[in-house]
């Protein structure tokens, strides 16, 4: 990486050409294999929510308690929803033991409560054990289209019982399941946004919203950096994994030289607002945070562009990627005060 603080569009396009690459590639490809674990008591409809995230009828779905019986993983892409036997007792079989080793290697867990059964205490001691993992545990309540007019109702007490207020789904009717828990999945872990996105294209702007979402929290606090100069490199940096990571979501080669040329083109417009940051933490404080806000203007700005790029069928000009760049950067900036 050069020694020189990459200030000028000179200097950017030799930091650019000095970033090791292929560890980002490989960074990306190891994203790409996130894992979600769907688990909870038998008949919660977690198979149901399973065929819905996959798009078609893969795991088996009854009324009768029970029906998943074995550790069903299905692959979607590079990215596996695995859909586990409901903890506690059927017949005289327990099947949490398989349940269980659903939960080793994934991500993120998804607790599927069945909303017209109630929360039992099993359910509460299921959820406490979940926790216990130390992995992001998201617990969504099931069938709620079977409850109606009853739901704000039931969400007040499973927040009493349960310390917060569990998502409430349809995996039936897909209520919730798109707006509410696919973005909440990616804010419980950014990482899941390439599998989400590369693996199932009706969800790809929800990812790349949610890969924009954490490079602008990182940006934010970077380039608040008090320092002058030594964010600018960093700052960078973030921006180009942002660009990948998109790429990455919307089913496009992850090759050095495309997302190069990409990040070169749309930042070959924008050196000067690297400057502008810098010059802002001569003033202490308020300095600081206006380079903040001047960092995350820019890396949103950057990340709405790449969308839009690929979205276009990679259709727009480098022009038309810099002038929507110095549009969008403008709006971020009046958007956060």
């Amino acid at each position: 990486m050069p020694s020189k603080i990459p200030t000028s569009l000179k200097d950017i396009r030799t930091f650019l050409l000095a970033i090791d690459w292929l560890k980002w590639e490989e960074e990306i490809r190891q994203e790409m294999r996130a894992r979600v674990a769907i688990v909870g008591p038998v008949n919660s409809g977690k198979s149901t929510l399973f065929n819905l995230l996959y798009g078609r009828t893969v795991s088996p779905v009854s009324a009768v308690p029970g029906t998943t019986r074995t550790l069903l993983q299905e692959e979607i892409g590079p990215f596996v929803v695995m859909d586990t036997p409901g903890f506690g007792e059927v017949e005289g079989v327990d099947h949490a033991d398989i349940a269980r080793q659903g939960l080793v290697a994934a991500d993120v867990l998804v607790l599927v409560l069945d909303a017209a059964a109630g929360v039992r205490q099993g359910d509460y001691e299921l959820y406490r054990q979940l926790l216990s993992t130390g992995k992001p545990v998201l617990l969504t309540l099931n069938k709620i289209d079977l409850i109606g007019p009853d739901l704000p109702r039931v969400l007040d007490d499973l927040t009493i019982k349960l310390g917060l207020c569990p998502i409430p789904i349809s995996a039936k009717t897909g209520q919730n399941v798109a707006t509410v828990l696919v973005p909440r999945l990616i804010d419980a872990h950014p990482k899941l946004a390439v599998a989400i996105g590369r693996a199932l294209p009706t969800y790809r702007r929800l990812a790349a919203n949610g890969a924009i979402k954490a490079a602008v929290a990182w940006a934010g606090a970077i380039g608040a950096e008090p320092i002058p100069g030594i964010d600018i490199p960093l700052l960078i940096a973030n921006q180009v994994r942002l660009v990948l990571r998109i790429a990455a979501i919307y089913g496009e080669p992850i090759t050095a030289d495309s997302a190069r040329e990409l990040v070169a083109t749309i930042v070959s417009g924008v050196a000067l607002r690297y400057l502008a940051a810098e010059a802002a933490k001569v003033l202490p404080g308020p300095g600081w945070v206006i380079a903040g806000s001047i960092a995350a203007a820019g890396t949103w700005a950057m990340g709405r562009v790449a969308v839009e790029y690929f979205e276009s069928g990679k259709q727009l000009s480098p022009l038309q990627m810099r002038q929507l760049y110095q549009r969008l950067t403008r709006r971020g900036k009046e958007q956060r005060g």
